[in-house]
């Protein structure tokens, strides 16, 4: 399972910059897209191997002044439920407020790791200020400068010392889920697909104690669909519905092989839907994108394409995903989601023999070389599968160093159009002949 940083803390005490600077190595989600940095509350982290979700709670915070507070509250008891390890935030240049108080006096009930990290200890004078956070009983201080990245080692390796360590699932099955914004027709489509015949389907005790897995066997598909929606009780989310579901959806993705991602289509596509889109794509699961609510709208020959090319102009650059257009409440076309996660499914597991693969791809390659650079020729001799659990690729060249990213995408979408792998991400590596 996936393992979730949480930082938590009142506003101000510097929670994005952290974030920020945790994500940077491998880029937050969607950070160069126009008009979503302030949706752009989580994203991949690594640290001594061990990859992780960092999920920012300051972005989430309702603008009313007379629910400041409650929104903060909430947001800490969804990060105490969701998270593996919360990061309270506090500011060493103002000490402890009543807010940080009434944050650590839910902290110190939880059963989850919490580390209290005291930030802008900018110099060496305010170490000695940090002891005053010793007070809120959740043992020992982290001093960091979130700005200057100082003491952010240290913090990292108490935070991966508390990770589960992930277990592979015992069942063979395809693993699908179903993840969305809220109000998208989750719940609705589990609901469709199961139908009246619940004895064909079996609830096996859930390998995580927040999702169930569902034994789907009906009209020739056999898969394990896992049901994230609407399993808790609903507690007073209200503001805070978004973050609660940004948590639920990235433990989804990470647990699933192929995510079926459902769009509203009277709202569109939205930046949340992006977010998720490519939290799913940089883990490497399959994609399918659902259009539900197509009811409700009013169409013409050409609205199906209109919609089609907005949704892959927002998501570029991987466009190859297949897009379904449903609607729940009249069951329209939902059996056919199906069918194409399974095809989805067939392609992030497909293996091509390396003779085929030369085969296809060299002449390719010879019409269409490498630039040379600095006078430099690059010869790619051979190219190989790897062996991993999506599709992975080594091209064997003399100057791996000098073949730049158009080259890269070149290649990947003539594997694309030799070898079908809609709905998946590719890896390309170039290795040294």
């Amino acid at each position: 399972m996936s393992n979730i940083v949480a930082i938590v803390g009142r506003p101000n005490v510097g929670k994005s910059t952290l974030y920020n600077r945790l994500t940077e190595t491998r880029k937050a989600i969607v950070d160069d897209m126009s008009g979503v940095t302030r949706d752009r509350h989580y994203g991949l982290a690594e640290w001594i191997g061990k990859p992780f979700t960092v999920v920012d709670t300051g972005g989430y915070v309702a603008h009313s002044e007379d629910i400041f507070e409650a929104a903060i509250r909430e947001q800490v008891m969804i990060a105490i439920e969701e998270a593996t390890v919360i990061l309270f935030m506090v500011d060493v240049t103002t000490g402890i407020t009543d807010l940080d108080d009434s944050i650590a006096d839910i902290l110190r009930r939880s059963k989850k790791p919490v580390l209290v990290v005291a930030n802008k200890v900018d110099n060496n004078a305010l170490i000695n200020e940090t002891h005053i956070f010793y007070s809120l009983g959740l043992g020992d201080i982290y001093s960091i400068s979130s700005m200057t990245g100082s003491g952010t080692g240290e913090l990292l390796d108490e935070v991966v010392s508390h990770f589960e360590e992930n277990q592979e699932e015992a069942s063979a099955l395809p693993k699908f889920t179903i993840v969305g914004r809220p109000n998208v027709g989750k719940s609705s489509l589990i609901n469709a697909l199961i139908g009246k015949d619940r004895n064909i389907v079996t609830p096996i005790a859930g390998t995580t104690r927040d999702s169930i897995h569902i034994h789907y066997n009906q009209y020739g598909h056999d898969f394990m669909l896992i049901d994230t929606a609407g399993l808790r009780k609903k507690t007073k989310v209200k503001e805070n519905i978004e973050f609660y579901s940004v948590m639920r959806t990235i433990k989804a993705i990470e647990e699933a092989d192929v995510n079926i991602l459902m769009i509203d289509a009277v709202d569109g596509i939205e930046s949340q839907d992006i977010n998720i889109f490519h939290l799913a794509e940089k883990n490497k699961k399959g994609i399918v994108i659902l259009i539900n609510k197509w009811d409700l709208i009013e169409k013409n020959h050409k609205t199906t394409k209109v919609f089609e090319e907005t949704i892959k102009e927002r998501l570029s650059p991987f466009t190859d995903v297949p897009i379904i257009f449903t609607s729940v409440t009249e069951k329209q076309r939902i059996f056919k989601a199906l069918e194409a996660a399974a095809a989805v499914y067939e392609n992030k597991t497909k293996k091509i023999s390396t003779s085929k693969l030369n085969d296809v791809m060299l002449p390719i390659i010879e019409n269409y070389p490498p630039p040379a650079l600095k006078g430099k020729h690059i010869k790619i001799k051979y190219i190989t599968q790897i062996q991993a659990s999506s599709p992975m690729f080594a091209f064997f060249c003399n100057l791996p160093q000098y073949i730049k990213d158009p080259y890269k995408r070149f290649l990947e979408n003539k594997l694309r159009e030799n070898f079908d792998f809609t709905g998946v991400p590719i890896q390309i590596f170039f290795r040294q002949k």
